[in-house]
Formats: C-alpha cells, sequence, structure tokens
C-alpha cells in the first residue's frame, strides 16, 4: 500500500515507519520535525520512503500529501496531558480540528483504511478498580489531550462505513520502550532513567492503575490492523496492549529497584486521581490475534541497559520529552 504517516519522526511513527517499509510498503511521513528529525535517518535513503515537511493544520500541503495513498495512519498530535494544558489553543487546533480536517479530506480523496491512534486516558477514572473496562465502557476524559481524541473518535466513527472507506480508532495504552525518538518523560522510561542517574525517585499516587505496552508492540498492532480484512476492522475501536500489563506505579518501582538498586523512593499518596483505569485488550487478541512480545518487565531492563551504555549522555535534553 501507499501509506501516509502523520507525525512519522515522533515516538511511535519512528519506530512504525521502518516496519512498514521492511513489509514492502510505500510510506509517505507528514512532520512538522517540532522534536528533530534526526529518528528518521534510518529510513532516508530508503527507495520506497517520502518525507514532506509541514503541518497537518495546513489545508494545502495535507491535501499534497495525501494524494495518492490509500491508507492514511494520523499519530500527529500534541501528545500528552501537560503538554496540551500548556498550550490548549495549540491543542484544539492540531488535535481536533486539524484531524477532523485530515478525514475529510482523506475521504475525498478516496482513501480506503484510516487508523486514528487515541489513548486509553479516553477511560478516565474507573467507578470500579477491581473490574477491567473495554471498548464498550462510558468514556470519561478529564484532560484536553483525552477529549480531543474522544471527539475525533466520535467523528470518525460517524464518518460512514463503506467497501472504499474503512475508519479505525486504536486506544493505545500508555507506551514504553526505545524508540529512534526516545523519549523519558513517559512513566516506565522517566522512572527507569531517574532511578538509575538521580538513585531516587518521588511518586504520586502509588496505588493508581494504567496499562502499558511496547512501542515495538503499538507499531505492530498498526500493521495487524492494517492488514486485517476491511470488514473486521472497519468501523470497530481496538484497545492496543496486554489484559496482564496493567500495573499500579508501586509495582512498576518494584520492577525496577533490581536494576537500580539502593535508589530512594518517596511516594506520595494521593487519594483522588483524575485518571485511573485497568483496560481490557481481549477483543484485539480474539479478533486479529495480536499478542504482545514485551513486557513491561523486558522494556524496563531494555530502558536500563540503554541508560547505562552512554549512548545518551544529557538525559534531561529537551529532544527527549514532549
Amino acid at each position: 500500500m501507499n501509506i501516509l504517516v502523520t507525525g512519522g519522526a515522533g515516538y511511535l511513527g519512528s519506530t512504525l515507519v521502518p516496519l512498514l517499509l521492511a513489509e514492502g510498503h510505500r510510506v509517505r511521513v507528514l512532520d512538522t520535525l517540532l522534536h528533530g528529525g534526526e529518528s528518521l535517518l534510518g529510513v532516508w535513503s530508503h527507495p520506497d520512503f517520502d518525507f514532506v515537511l509541514g503541518n497537518v493544520c495546513d489545508q494545502a500541503t495535507v491535501r499534497a500529501s495525501v494524494a495518492g495513498t490509500d491508507a492514511v495512519v494520523h499519530l500527529a498530535a500534541i501528545v500528552g496531558d501537560p503538554a496540551c494544558s500548556r498550550q490548549p489553543k495549540l491543542a484544539q487546533s492540531v488535535n481536533l480540528q486539524a484531524s477532523l480536517a485530515l478525514i475529510e479530506e482523506s475521504q475525498r480523496a478516496g482513501v480506503g483504511r484510516f487508523l486514528f491512534a487515541s489513548t486509553c486516558s479516553n477511560y478516565g477514572k474507573m467507578k470500579n478498580t477491581n473490574s477491567y473496562v473495554d471498548e464498550e465502557s462510558e468514556l470519561s476524559p478529564v484532560s484536553l489531550y483525552a477529549e480531543t481524541k474522544v471527539a475525533v473518535e466520535r467523528a470518525l466513527l460517524q464518518s460512514g462505513r463503506d467497501e472504499r472507506w474503512c475508519p479505525t480508532p486504536m486506544r493505545f495504552a500508555t507506551i514504553f520502550g526505545v524508540s529512534p525518538r526516545m523519549r523519558f518523560d513517559l512513566t516506565v522510561n522517566e522512572f527507569t532513567m531517574e532511578m538509575l542517574t538521580k538513585k531516587q525517585l518521588k511518586v504520586y499516587g502509588e496505588q493508581f492503575w494504567r496499562p502499558y505496552v511496547h512501542v515495538r508492540d503499538a507499531a505492530r498492532a498498526i500493521h495487524i490492523v492494517l492488514s486485517a480484512p476491511g470488514e473486521t476492522v472497519g468501523g470497530t475501536v481496538f484497545n492496543v496492549g496486554a489484559t496482564d500489563q496493567n500495573w499500579q506505579k508501586q509495582q512498576l518501582v518494584e520492577m525496577i529497584l533490581p536494576h537500580a538498586p539502593g535508589a530512594l523512593i518517596e511516594f506520595v499518596h494521593k487519594e483522588e486521581d483524575p485518571r485511573d483505569y485497568r483496560v481490557s485488550f481481549t477483543r484485539i487478541a480474539d479478533r486479529l490475534g495480536f499478542k504482545i512480545t514485551r513486557t513491561v518487565a523486558r522494556g524496563i531492563e531494555e530502558v536500563a541497559d540503554l541508560v547505562r551504555s552512554n549512548i545518551i549522555v544529557n538525559f534531561a535534553d529537551g529532544r527527549y520529552r514532549n
């Protein structure tokens, strides 16, 4: 297929693009390079790779980028609650308005597959943390980031479904692991790096639940959805992760401690957290046969090895954060 990946230079995109190229697809990346473009150096000379420097908010750029593509994987966004809170107008413009315009332009251009990167943060705070939420559960977004994702999901699911148009929202668990565009502001990566380099960590709300998925497994899930029959994935939401990879922050710390013996941990107990959810990933396993290949424990080991390697010397560099 001819595939457009928006935000292809980012944390997930820079892992996904080489995978798609290796599977024989032709890939075009549209990215502003807000966090740099070094993550694309490994694919730059690939004959089936094409790059467009531009913004998803620019209609002319989007129209040119979408032209001739069979599928769109929409990753571009102001990612995460803190980033959206700092720049709410930009977040609305990029995450909501530009996404809606991209859906419309993709339909106009005759794009077949449209995969939208959403988030399990859409579930917000569970009423019963002894149970699991799934794709049919009530959505309770408690941040601007999640609100924009929910709005785009709904628009995508209402955009219709026919033999040509196949829209699929994918709600990713919190991603972790090593990527060509590395991030150290994601929970597993951040906790591991700080415990190894600073020998201390302050943890807020250690008892609250989140699901986690390795960046390579997240990329694999996208490829699996792109390869699945349209009638199986069209108009269907998929949580992306594994049910046994729901963890509390305290449990993450316990898994990291063997790699950082002697690290001082301060737990700051919180009775309330706007996000607290355990997620079921049964649908993607049953319908698409998706299974993870890397657990959180494996990801911690991977990140710890990177931290000790001296490949990265300044973990405080802004390029490693959103």
